[in-house]
């Protein structure tokens, strides 16, 4: 196979450095820790012809059943096509259903099946093993400097969002 090079162009053979206060370092522990923490769930997923995006509404709607479509699509930060086509996936499959608003009949409520809850928590189990495994040994208050951490990662005016799961119906430990 021949070179391509675009006229005129010379490719840059030395690797990129912290130039401008950038810290390599800790964006590739980031890229890293998510390749690996996405590893299991994924071969999993894999198993269902299903992908990352079909994990992550299992796991908000599964967190915060009676979810509305609308209410998933601000969580996400997705468009309604991109949504439409893994939601449509999950209820044919009866892992999720959809039921009517009680208060607004155009408001879609979005519920786990109990096969929706069961690949939820077969998905959750290795991403906790790896989290547990990452903290043990460490104290307390490093765990929540890593929390914060996390925390502050999100968009400042996302960050209520955090909150949400779990406490949306009273619930946090997630039992009925």
């Amino acid at each position: 196979m021949s070179d391509k090079v675009g006229k005129g162009v010379q490719p840059i053979k030395t690797p990129i450095t912290n130039e401008d206060g950038i810290d390599f370092s800790i964006i590739e522990l980031v890229f890293f820790a998510y390749r690996d923490f996405t590893s299991d769930p994924d071969k999993i997923l894999s198993d269902y012809g299903f992908g990352r995006a079909h994990h992550r509404i299992l796991h908000f709607v599964n967190r915060m059943p009676g979810l509305t479509v609308a209410e998933l699509l601000d969580v996400l930060k997705i468009t309604k096509q991109s949504l439409a086509r893994v939601l449509k996936q999950l209820i044919d499959g009866g892992y999720i259903v959809q039921l009517q608003g009680p208060r607004d009949r155009r408001q879609r409520e979005l519920y786990p099946t109990a096969k929706g809850r069961e690949l939820a928590l077969d998905l959750a189990r290795p991403q906790s093993r790896r989290i547990h495994a990452a903290f043990e040994g460490i104290g307390h208050s490093e765990r929540e400097s890593i929390a914060g951490f996390l925390k502050a990662m999100v968009d400042p005016e996302l960050r209520t969002q955090i909150d949400k799961p779990g406490k949306a119906t009273g619930n946090e430990d997630g039992n009925q």
